[in-house]
């Protein structure tokens, strides 16, 4: 018999108004199956990625603000439509609300291995967290957090063969020589403009559609 996993009951007031609206669209929309769904915060949520790929398969299911803690909280929508990937990135919220690495990594571990049982043939993307870029001025809160970022992506690295998913470094392909966000991927140090939408496409493009590297 197969333990379930149980996992916090988070009551409703700890989300955003957004996230309730966004959550109550995505449990409205069709139920399909073998999709390819693109998971996570703000960043996730601000890319037209169906267009980006020029594919229907490919659904966005990112919220504005969301953490690791509202992943968890919504995950059933997307382990019950069984699609074929999911690439998930989030992380960055957490830390900029001072959440400890350990307790971020803790959280994206409890959402591999919840996908994994209640949607076994889903394959798991856990994207690093991106990168950022104190020079803009703006969201210090996050901009300030790039150790905590590389901790984090280092622990999912390691932990990404006892769990089943697959890591996914989008972090080198987005920073300048400095290690911070480059500039010619966002205006304000955390978000990203087309030029960066473009490059994370490239990044991940064979993963998507199954390519060798």
């Amino acid at each position: 018999v197969k333990a379930q996993i149980k996992l916090p009951v988070y009551p409703d007031s700890l989300f955003s108004t957004y996230y309730h609206q966004r959550v109550s669209l995505f449990r409205a929309l069709p139920q399909t199956e073998g999709d390819i769904i693109f998971l996570g915060n703000s960043i996730t949520d601000g890319g037209e990625w169906s267009e980006l790929f020029a594919d229907l398969k490919i659904k966005n299911r990112g919220i504005s603000g969301d953490n690791t803690a509202g992943v968890l909280n919504r995950l059933d929508e997307v382990y019950n439509r069984k699609p074929a990937k999911v690439f998930l990135l989030i992380g960055t919220n957490d830390l900029a609300k001072s959440i400890s690495q350990d307790s971020v990594v803790k959280n994206v571990l409890w959402i591999a291995a919840l996908l994994k049982e209640q949607s076994p043939q889903t394959k798991l993307y856990v994207q690093s967290i991106f990168p950022v870029n104190e020079k803009f001025g703006k969201f210090s809160g996050h901009t300030s957090k790039t150790q905590q970022i590389i901790e984090v992506n280092k622990m999912l690295w390691h932990h990404s063969a006892q769990y089943g998913y697959h890591y996914q470094d989008v972090f080198s392909a987005l920073t300048d020589s400095t290690g911070r966000l480059h500039a010619a991927y966002t205006n304000d140090g955390l978000h990203l403009t087309g030029a960066g939408y473009v490059k994370w496409k490239e990044t991940i493009y064979n993963e998507v559609y199954d390519f060798p590297s």
